[in-house]
C-alpha cells in the first residue's frame, strides 16, 4: 500500500479516522485507557470532563471500533480494542516534537 494511491472510499475512511481523533476529549480518553481498562466513572475522574460528554465520546470511539466495552455488574469498563491507534499517535507526536525542536533551534540561532 505504501506505493499505491488510495481510492476515494479509502481516502474517506482515513479522513473519518483523523476526524475522530481531532477531538481532544477523545484523545484524553484514549490516553487514559492506554495502561488499563477503566470504568466510565474512572474516566470521568481522570479527564475532569462531564459524564454526559464522556459517555458521548466513549460511544463514538466504541462505534468506530477503537474501544471495547465490558459490563461488570452495574459498571461498564472500556479498553482499547485497536492498539494501532497508539502507533498513529506516536507518529503525530514525533512530528510535533521535531517541528518544535526546529522552531527552537531557529529562535536560538537568531539570539546569537
Amino acid at each position: 500500500m505504501a506505493n499505491s494511491l488510495l481510492n476515494q472510499d479509502q481516502l474517506r475512511a482515513v479522513a473519518r479516522l483523523f476526524d475522530l481523533l481531532a477531538e481532544p476529549t477523545r484523545l484524553d480518553i484514549l490516553q487514559n485507557l492506554k495502561k488499563k481498562p477503566l470504568s466510565v466513572g474512572e474516566i470521568v475522574n481522570a479527564t475532569n470532563a462531564k459524564q454526559a460528554n464522556i459517555s458521548k465520546q466513549l460511544g463514538i470511539l466504541h462505534d468506530a471500533g477503537l474501544l471495547r466495552r465490558e459490563r461488570r455488574g452495574n459498571l461498564v469498563f472500556y479498553s482499547i480494542d485497536d492498539p494501532m491507534i497508539f502507533d498513529l499517535c506516536a507518529l503525530v507526536c514525533g512530528k510535533l516534537r521535531k517541528d518544535a525542536e526546529s522552531r527552537l533551534a531557529a529562535v536560538r540561532s537568531l539570539g546569537r
